[in-house]
């Protein structure tokens, strides 16, 4: 019993930490994490429409963040010992990712951030 309880909290550390580079309160983590991921997205998507790796560069970047404040949520709701985050932190964190998200856009308009197939040698 005692073997499954630290099995479980290891597990949710580990969600919170995965959770935590995702999120926009690493906003610092971005360039090596969340950008890459949204980048692989659009770049999915791309290939079904080259229009589409705009909005899906932008929507990947979204999932990133959602996915990793869900998972804080989640498993810190199982360690019942994390507070929640005030408004003005809530505020300050949907700044920085609208702010990442207006980059990312600044990027793809200039064509400076595109599907790596378009890139000529």
């Amino acid at each position: 019993m005692r073997l499954n309880r630290t099995k479980n909290h290891f597990l949710n550390w580990l969600l919170i930490s995965i959770g935590y580079l995702l999120s926009p309160l690493s906003w610092w983590n971005d360039l090596f994490i969340n950008l890459p991921l949204a980048y692989l997205f659009a770049c999915l998507f791309s290939l079904f429409s080259p229009r589409l790796f705009t909005p899906g560069i932008i929507a990947g970047y979204w999932l990133t963040n959602i996915t990793g404040l869900l998972l804080i949520h989640l498993a810190s709701l199982r360690l019942a010992g994390v507070k929640r985050l005030t408004r003005r932190q809530w505020l300050i964190n949907g700044l920085i990712s609208a702010g990442y998200s207006l980059l990312i856009l600044i990027l793809v308009l200039r064509r400076i951030l595109k599907p790596f197939w378009l890139y000529q040698h």
